[in-house]
């Protein structure tokens, strides 16, 4: 079943999320709305959904970075970005550790907010330590474009959203950004978007 995913002005957006309690975790009701989450992200589509974002205030997210995905992606930019293939998984209570400083930006979209994206500072670098569905612990220590989606979701369980954090000159809607700035290297980009003041981080970093 495919879930109405709400849009930026919604409260369930901007609060943090509850944790889920172990007795929870292997609950049907989750099992079954992890499963509506898969449903609802494959058809988006995306590469990451967290349960605010289809109304449950909840420390849940997934993540799914298919390949398909990144077949619009030329070799040189796959690169760039880092960017792989990620298989599906599970998100649950989530703790994150920056592991470099949110210097690295890119241009970034979210499906509560369809049709714009701006570019977003994040950590390359990042510890992750969450319970998946089954309830094991999980520590996931990822880079380059992972490392952005789950800053993105797990932003999304504390009641942030990437316009929080973006670099206010670069918001664009989606046409736009294809029309004028898709093409232009990060050094040019930088030079026209790149803010005086500094963007919000809630997060101290510090080296593995």
């Amino acid at each position: 079943m495919r879930i109405k995913i709400v849009s930026v002005g919604e409260p369930v957006l901007r609060d943090a999320a509850r944790p889920l309690p172990p007795e929870e975790i292997g609950g049907q009701r989750i099992r079954d709305l992890i499963e509506h989450m898969r449903e609802t992200l494959a058809d988006a589509p995306g590469v990451g959904l967290a349960a605010p974002q289809i109304g449950e205030s909840l420390q849940l997210a997934i993540v799914e970075d298919k390949a398909e995905y990144q077949a619009r992606l030329t070799t040189e930019e796959l690169v760039e970005r880092e960017r792989w293939p990620i298989p599906f998984h599970v998100l649950i209570n989530p703790e994150i550790e920056l592991l470099s400083p949110p210097e690295l930006t890119f241009f970034e979209g979210c499906l509560s907010l369809p049709g714009f994206m701006a570019m977003v500072p994040r950590a390359r670098k990042v510890r992750v330590r969450a319970f998946n569905e089954a309830g094991e612990l999980k520590e996931i220590v990822a880079e380059g474009w992972y490392a952005r989606i789950l800053q993105h979701e797990i932003d999304h369980l504390k009641g942030t959203m990437y316009i929080d954090r973006m670099w206010s000159r670069s918001f664009s809607s989606l046409e736009n950004y294809t029309r004028h700035w898709r093409s232009r290297s990060d050094t040019e980009l930088a030079k026209e978007f790149r803010p005086s003041a500094p963007i919000l981080n809630e997060q101290p970093w510090k080296k593995e």
